[in-house]
Formats: C-alpha cells, structure tokens, sequence
C-alpha cells in the first residue's frame, strides 16, 4: 500500500466531514442516479446515520498525506443470496484531485485487508467507469480469483463481484 495513503474508521465526531464529502460524492453520482438535491439544496443519503447506529456497518475516511482524500462506507447488505453475511461496498468516493494516482486502489485494498472473509461489490449499471476501476481493483487484489455476475433482470444493478480473502 502506498504509505502516503491511510483508512481510518470515522468516529461520531467527524460525521459532519463525511457528510460534506458525501454531497460531493452524490453530486458526482447524479450523472449516473439522476437525483436532484432537496428543497435545501443538499443530497440526501438516508443511511449515514446508521453508519454510527448499527453494528454491521462501517465508516471511513481515507486520507492522503492527512489531507482528506474521501471516504468508503462498508456493510453487510448484499443483493446475491450465496453472498448472505459477506462484506459490501455500499459507497465509496475519491476526491477528483486524488483520482487515477492509485489511491482509490490503495484504499479498497486496504478495506479489504480489515475484513478477511467473503465480500461482495455491486455497481451501478450506468456508471461504466466504476465497472473498469472494481474489475481492475479485484482483479488485482484476488490475482483474477473473483466472480462476476451480471444481471438479467431490468434492475439498476450492473455487475456484482465477489470473491473470499480468507
């Protein structure tokens, strides 16, 4: 891992940081989601709060260089039935300045490393340039030793990978 980079799991306190990041993220994501913000002008993103609630669900911050660098949200809420009580990506989010340098990979890897087990990351369909950093990144990390399933159904997922770090 690049040793300029580091995941830290978010406490409480820094919940109005990820909050800020997140509105970048989801703005980000509007191109392929089509959200608009609300009457305040913001995003919404209806689960952060439980990111401090819920057992099964973790925030992190990644920095770089201890500059804020974005943030991986991880839990266990998984779309394949065979996946049941694996690890998910629900969101994750690099700051545009820190994209394409390797840091999103450093830090997925990382994330990974913390929970050895088995793990699922479903894409958005739209969003075609997440399909090519996760297949890239998986790939990688597990040495091509990962499935992909894409589904048949008209749902808004695209690809779903998953593989065991075990």
């Amino acid at each position: 891992m690049n040793n300029q980079i580091k995941i830290r799991k978010a406490p409480i306190e820094q919940k109005p940081v990820l909050e800020k990041l997140m509105q970048l993220y989801l703005h980000d994501f509007s191109e392929y989601d089509k959200n608009d913000v609300n009457p305040d002008g913001l995003y919404e993103y209806k689960y952060l709060d439980s990111y401090w609630t819920e057992n099964d669900r973790h925030p992190f911050l990644i920095y770089h260089e201890n500059q804020f660098a974005g943030f991986v949200l991880v839990n266990s809420h998984v779309i394949l039935e065979e996946n049941k009580g694996a690890k998910s990506i629900a969101e994750f989010f690099i700051l545009r300045k820190y994209r394409r340098k390797g840091i999103g990979s450093s830090a997925a890897s990382s994330v990974f490393d913390m929970f050895p087990g088995k793990w699922e990351v479903a894409l958005e369909k739209e969003n075609k340039p997440s399909h090519e950093f996760w297949r890239k990144v998986i790939s990688d990390y597990t040495e091509g030793k990962f499935s992909e399933i894409i589904p048949s159904d008209e749902t808004l997922h695209g690809p779903i990978q998953s593989f065991d770090n075990s």
